[in-house]
C-alpha cells in the first residue's frame, strides 16, 4: 500500500530540543537543552488532596464529558486574574486549551492561509514556528535589539495575518520588553492594520518586579481588539496536566471554539478540575514566589558561571525572569557543530539557527538554568567554556 501525505505534513518537522533531549539521557549529562521547569517545584501533595477531593466529590462529572469551552469556574479565574494584570475580559472570552501549544496550533488553523504573511520575532518560540508551519505561511522575521522587535519592523509587516509576540522573558532570548517599547508596538501593529498573538507562559516567573502589562491589555481584546492572549498553567503547577488557555474577542472566538472541537473535543475535564480546585483559594499566591526564589538561584549560579568560564567574544544578557540565558559565540563558531563535543564533555544545550524562521544565526545557543543544581550548573558552564576556547 502507497501513502500519499498531504502537502501540509512535508511541513511538519521533528522538535529539535526533543531530539536533543535523546541524547542528554546518555549517563553523566548534564543537560541545559531543556525548556522544563524543575519537577521540585511541582506541589505534587496540593495535587493529591485536590484529586481526591474530586473524585470524592465530583466523580461522575469529572470523569464524564466535557464543554469544550472549558469549566465554567476555571474560565472565570482565569478572567479574574488576567484583569488584575490590566487585561480586561470575560469568561466567555476564555477558551481552555489543551497546553498553550494547542493554542497556537488554533490559531494557525483559524487565520493561516497557504501563502499568507505572519510577523514572528527573530528569534522566537520553535513551537511556534511548529505550529504554524503546517498551514504554509510565510514567516516574516522582525529585527530587534535586546528589548525585542523594533515598533519600525512591526510597521513594516503591514498585510500580515497577525504578529507573534513573547513580551515576558521570551524563549530563547530572555528578554523581557519594557513598558515603553509595549506602548510602541502596540501602537505600531495598531497603524499597520496587524493584529496581535501574544504568547505569556513566563510572565510569572520574574525575579525582582514583575513585568509591565500585558500589550493586550493597550490592544485590546474586547469588542474590535486587536489582540489575541494565550496564557499556561505548565509553569507555575506542572506541565504534565497539559492545560492552557486563550483569550479572544468574540468576533473570533466561535471560530476558535470550533477548531478546538475538531481537534479533541474538549481538554480534559478531570484536569481542569482538579487544578481549580488547587488555585481557587489562592494557592499560587504562596506557591509561585517559591518558583521563583529557586529559580533566581539558579540564574544567579548561571550568570557567575559564564562570567568565569566564557572565553572573550561570547556575549550574552542576565535574563530578569523566565528560565533561560541566549548566548551569541564568536562568529566563525557554529553552534551546531560543536554539540557534539560539548556532549563529550559531559553537557547539552540548545544551538540557536533552530529559534530563527529563515535559519542562519549559527553562531548562537541556548541555556536552560532551571533543571539543574547549581552545583550541576557550574560543571556544565565550565564544561562549555572548554569546549567553546577549544573552538
Amino acid at each position: 500500500m502507497s501513502w500519499q501525505l498531504a502537502r501540509r505534513a512535508e511541513r511538519l518537522n521533528p522538535s529539535t530540543i526533543r531530539e536533543i533531549l535523546k541524547i542528554t539521557e546518555r549517563p553523566g549529562i548534564v543537560s541545559l537543552a531543556g525548556g522544563l521547569p524543575s519537577a521540585d517545584t511541582f506541589p505534587v501533595e496540593a495535587m493529591r488532596v485536590a484529586t481526591e477531593r474530586v473524585l470524592r466529590e465530583q466523580p461522575r462529572e469529572a470523569l464524564q464529558y466535557a464543554a469544550s469551552e472549558g469549566l465554567g469556574p476555571l474560565r472565570e479565574w482565569v478572567a479574574a486574574e488576567l484583569g488584575s494584570q490590566g487585561l480586561q475580559c470575560e469568561a466567555g472570552q476564555v477558551l481552555i486549551t489543551t497546553g498553550s501549544q494547542q493554542g497556537l496550533d488554533l490559531v494557525g488553523k483559524v487565520l493561516i492561509d497557504p501563502g499568507s504573511t505572519v510577523a514572528v520575532e527573530s528569534p522566537t518560540y520553535l513551537g511556534a514556528l511548529q505550529a504554524f508551519a503546517p498551514y504554509e505561511p510565510e514567516f516574516h522575521a522582525l529585527e530587534g535589539d535586546g528589548e525585542g522587535p523594533r515598533p519600525e519592523a512591526v510597521l513594516a509587516a503591514r498585510g500580515a495575518r497577525f504578529v507573534y509576540l513573547l513580551p515576558n522573558f521570551q524563549n530563547p532570548s530572555g528578554r523581557c520588553v519594557s513598558a515603553e517599547r509595549r506602548h510602541a508596538l502596540v501602537d505600531a501593529a495598531a497603524a499597520a492594520g496587524l493584529p496581535i498573538v501574544e504568547d505569556n507562559p513566563y510572565g510569572d516567573l520574574w525575579f525582582d518586579a514583575p513585568p509591565p502589562a500585558p500589550l493586550s491589555a493597550r490592544a485590546g481584546v474586547g469588542e474590535g481588539g486587536g489582540a489575541i492572549y494565550l496564557g499556561s498553567f505548565s509553569k507555575v503547577l506542572a506541565p504534565g496536566l497539559r492545560l492552557g488557555y486563550v483569550v479572544a474577542p468574540k468576533a473570533i472566538y466561535p471560530k476558535l471554539l470550533q477548531a478546538k472541537q475538531a481537534a479533541d473535543l474538549h481538554t480534559p475535564g478531570f484536569n481542569q478540575r482538579v487544578v481549580f480546585e488547587v488555585i481557587k483559594d489562592g494557592f499560587l499566591r504562596e506557591h509561585v514566589p517559591t518558583i521563583r526564589a529557586r529559580y533566581k538561584r539558579q540564574r544567579d549560579a548561571m550568570s557567575a558561571a559564564l562570567d568565569r568560564h566564557m572565553p572573550a567574544g561570547t556575549t550574552w544578557q542576565v535574563p530578569v525572569g523566565g528560565m533561560f540565558f541566549w548566548l551569541q559565540l564568536p562568529v566563525h563558531i557554529d553552534a551546531t557543530a560543536l554539540l557534539p563535543r560539548a556532549v563529550e564533555a559531559g553537557m547539552a544545550f540548545v544551538p540557536g539557527s533552530t529559534f530563527f524562521p529563515h535559519g542562519g544565526h549559527a553562531n548562537t545557543l541556548r541555556l536552560s538554568f532551571v533543571t539543574a543544581s547549581p552545583e550541576q550548573i557550574e560543571t556544565a558552564v565550565a564544561a562549555l567554556g572548554r569546549v567553546l576556547a577549544a573552538a
